[in-house]
């Protein structure tokens, strides 16, 4: 089964049964970082496979987590909207992390590294690479691979795709969101800079 198909697949079926048995137990793994009470939220809705996304955390969230996130004025938000399964394994692994602090740091390698891994349609291949992503930075392989298998960390991811879905009507990645204020600014720091200092 083509690796877009097999999540539209999954998809659908976590979509179906939540729909049928109405609340789920399933805990929310959003990452976050920063001052729980800070005063600005950023959300990003991601796909790690989506180049665009790589780029905004390479030319954004570095300056953003200097400048604001460190000194408490920025809480920040990464939202997984994985559109094919090669990016749903990614946030897998990426919540393999110890601690949000870790988990960020390996987000960042697994966009640093995207061109490398996010390529071609065979997904051991894509699995592989991921994990050799994972034990680069420190993270044993065996939980790698676990975390790989884990059902219930891909209901949760899964999960978290379907409510965005639903409450944001994410059309592309990454969709932004200020304060709930969608960001439909340029791409840059200059640009997002100037939003964030309207609310400070």
């Amino acid at each position: 089964m083509h690796s877009i198909t097999k999540i539209k697949y999954i998809l659908i079926v976590v979509f179906t049964l939540i729909q049928f048995f109405g609340t789920t137990s399933l805990s929310s793994e959003t990452l976050k970082i920063g001052n729980i009470n800070a005063k600005v939220t950023v959300k990003v809705f991601s796909s790690l496979t989506c180049p665009h996304c790589a780029s905004f955390h390479q030319n954004i969230f570095k300056n953003l987590k200097e400048e604001y996130i460190n000194k408490n004025k920025v809480k920040f938000e990464h939202h997984a909207f994985p559109l094919d399964l090669a990016a749903l394994n990614a946030e897998k692994i990426v919540r393999c992390a110890s601690s949000p602090e870790a988990k960020f740091k390996l987000l960042h390698k697994i966009y640093d590294k995207q061109k490398k891994w996010a390529v071609g349609s065979d997904i051991n291949k894509i699995n592989e690479t991921l994990i050799k992503i994972g034990v680069d930075s420190q993270i044993q392989q065996n939980k790698l691979k676990k975390c790989l298998e884990d059902e219930s960390s891909q209901e949760a991811i899964l999960k978290e795709r379907i409510d965005a879905q639903k409450k944001f009507n994410i059309t592309s990645t990454p969709t932004i969101y200020i304060n709930e204020k969608k960001y439909e600014d340029k791409h840059e720091f200059k640009s997002f800079k100037k939003q964030i200092d309207k609310l400070l």
